[in-house]
C-alpha cells in the first residue's frame, strides 16, 4: 500500500527516468511518458492512481496554458489569426459533428451523447503539440499556427461539450441559444483574462517601485497570475481557458517593461522546472488511466466490438482534420483578392504537417472523466476518447518526424505571412 507523498516521488522519479530515455532515444517527451505509464500500470505492484478532472483543470492546465501563451509572440497570433480560427474552432465544430454522426449511426448513440464524445475528441492538446514541435525542424509560419490554435480551440470544444450535455439533461436543444451561448462564454473569458493580464502588469512594477517585493514574492505572484484569472472566471461561467490565455498572451507583449533582466532569468529557471514537473506527471498519469478505463465497463461491450469502435471514432477525428486543412487554406484564396494578393500560397507539404499534427491528450480524457456519473454511456465515452489519445498521440506523435523528412518540409522556406506595419515589439523567449 502506498502513500500519496511516495506516489508523488515515485511518479517524478519516473518522470526524470522516462525523460532521459525519450531525449536518448530522440523521442518527444509526451509520446514516451504515457507508454511508460501505461507498462508502469500494468505492473502487479502499481498503485491504483486515478487521474481526477478537477485536479488537470485546475492545477496542471492553468500554468501550462499560460506559459504557452507567454512565450506565443502576439504579432504571430494577430499575423495567422484566420488559420488559427478555422482550426480552433472550425475545425473542432466539424470534429464534433463527424464522429457524432459515426457515434449515432455506427455505434448507436444517441445524437447529444455523440456530440458529447465529438466534443471531446475533437481538440488536439496545446502541451503536446508545443512539446512534440519545439523538437522538430519546422518553419515558424507552421509552428505558430499549431502554437496559436491549441491556446484557444480547448474553449471551443469545453463550450460545445457543455451545450451537449445541457441538451442531453434538458432533452432540448436551440442552435441560435447555443451560438449566444459560445459568444457569451467566450467574450466574457477574454474580458476577464485581458483585466487579470492588464493587472498584472501594473501590479509588478508598482509593488517594485514601494520596495515591498523581492525576486521570490515576484515570481510566486507570476505563478498566481492563470489563477487569478481562471479560478474568477468559472465562477463566473466564461471561459477559463481564454482567460488564461488572454492573461498570458498580454503579459507576454509587454514583460520587457514589466520585469528586470534579473527577475527573467530567475523566473525562467522556475517556470521551465514546473512546465517539466507538470507536463512529467500530467502524461504519465494519462498512461495510468488504462486498467481503469477497462475496468470500468465490465463485460457489456465485446472487445472485438470496442477495439472497431475505438478505429471508428479515432479514424474520423484524424481523416476529418486532414480534409479540413485544405479548404481552410486555399478556399479564403479563392475567395478574396485581397488574401491573393498580399499573402504567399502555403505549399501542401506543410499544409499536410498541420493537418497530421492533431495531437489529442489530458484535456480530451480529463473532459471525459468530467462526466456526470449517470451520463448515458459514460465509461463507453471515456473508453474511446483514451484510445483516441492513444492513436494521435503515440501514432501521429511518433509518424510525425518521419512525415516531415520525407516532405522535406524542414528544409522548405515557407513564406511568412505579410508583416503588419506597427507590430508589437517581441518579448524575450522567457516565461514570467
Amino acid at each position: 500500500m502506498f502513500h500519496t507523498d511516495e506516489i508523488v516521488i515515485g511518479l517524478l522519479a519516473a518522470a526524470v527516468v522516462l525523460g532521459i530515455l525519450a531525449r536518448w532515444a530522440k523521442i518527444p517527451d509526451p509520446i514516451l511518458l504515457t507508454c511508460g505509464g501505461l507498462v508502469l500500470s500494468l505492473q502487479p505492484w502499481a498503485p491504483d492512481v486515478a487521474l481526477e478532472s478537477n485536479v488537470v483543470f485546475f492545477l496542471f492546465l492553468p500554468p501550462l496554458l499560460y506559459a504557452g501563451a507567454f512565450r506565443t509572440p502576439w504579432r504571430d497570433f494577430l499575423l495567422y489569426m484566420r488559420p488559427i480560427s478555422l482550426l480552433a474552432v472550425g475545425c473542432v465544430f466539424a470534429t464534433t459533428a463527424a464522429v457524432a454522426t459515426v457515434a449515432h449511426y455506427y455505434i448507436g448513440l444517441p445524437w447529444a451523447v455523440g456530440a458529447a464524445l465529438g466534443a471531446i475528441v475533437s481538440p488536439p492538446d496545446a502541451v503536446a503539440a508545443m512539446a512534440i514541435t519545439k523538437r522538430l525542424k519546422v518553419p515558424r509560419r507552421v509552428t505558430s499556427i499549431l502554437e496559436g490554435e491549441s491556446l484557444v480551440n480547448d474553449a471551443a470544444a469545453l463550450v460545445t461539450l457543455r451545450m451537449a450535455v445541457a441538451a442531453v439533461t434538458a432533452g432540448t436543444f436551440s442552435l441560435v441559444d447555443a451560438a449566444g451561448q459560445f459568444a457569451l462564454i467566450s467574450l466574457g473569458g477574454i474580458v476577464l483574462g485581458l483585466a487579470v493580464g492588464w493587472t498584472a502588469t501594473k501590479l509588478h512594477p508598482m509593488l517594485d517601485r514601494a520596495g515591498l517585493v523581492d525576486a521570490k514574492l515576484s515570481i510566486t505572484i507570476t505563478l498566481l497570475t492563470p489563477y487569478a484569472a481562471y479560478i474568477p472566471a468559472e465562477h463566473l461561467h466564461v471561459s477559463g481557458i481564454l482567460a488564461v490565455v488572454a492573461a498570458g498572451l498580454w503579459v507576454g507583449t509587454r514583460c520587457e517593461s514589466v520585469f528586470s533582466q534579473e527577475l527573467y532569468e530567475e523566473a525562467h529557471s522556475v517556470w521551465e522546472w514546473l512546465e517539466f514537473f507538470l507536463n512529467g506527471m500530467i502524461f504519465i498519469l494519462m498512461g495510468f488511466q488504462l486498467p481503469r478505463v477497462l475496468n470500468v465497463l465490465g463485460d457489456r461491450y465485446a472487445m472485438d466490438e470496442l477495439v472497431w469502435y475505438a478505429v471508428a471514432v479515432s479514424l474520423t477525428a484524424i481523416l476529418l482534420r486532414l480534409v479540413w486543412v485544405f479548404p481552410a487554406a486555399y478556399l479564403p484564396r479563392l475567395l478574396s483578392r485581397r488574401i491573393r494578393t498580399h499573402e504567399p500560397a502555403p505549399p501542401w507539404q506543410g499544409i499536410v504537417v498541420v493537418g497530421w499534427t492533431g495531437l489529442r491528450g489530458v484535456v480530451s480524457l480529463a473532459a471525459s472523466l468530467a462526466l456526470p456519473a449517470d451520463f448515458p454511456n459514460r465509461n463507453l465515452i471515456v473508453f474511446l476518447t483514451f484510445w483516441v489519445i492513444f492513436a494521435t498521440l503515440v501514432g501521429q506523435g511518433l509518424t510525425l518526424p518521419v512525415l516531415i523528412r520525407v516532405l522535406g518540409v524542414g528544409r522548405m522556406p515557407i513564406p511568412e505571412a505579410p508583416k503588419p506595419e506597427e507590430a508589437p515589439v517581441e518579448q524575450p523567449e522567457l516565461t514570467g
